[in-house]
């Protein structure tokens, strides 16, 4: 299994449907990389962090600067 349909797997288990696991993993591949070449991370630690924030999101958790506030007034 590579790591696509390891990622693709671990959406679905999350409770993504079928297609949309698929996407998800797109992102996720693509944004571990945008974050290893902006924050000179190793790819691998790119991963670890946004499995994290996809994780602890999930459970209903916030992870350090995610934290976030009231949302922005309707006009």
């Amino acid at each position: 299994m590579n790591e696509r349909e390891s990622l693709i797997e671990l959406c679905a288990r999350l409770g993504a449907p079928a297609a949309q696991a698929g996407v998800m993993a797109d992102q996720l591949l693509k944004r571990s990389t945008q974050l290893a070449a902006e924050r000179g991370w190793p790819r691998e630690r790119a991963m670890e962090h946004l499995l994290t924030v996809l994780i602890k999101g999930r459970n209903g958790e916030t992870v350090p600067g995610f934290e976030g506030g009231q949302p922005p007034a309707g006009d």
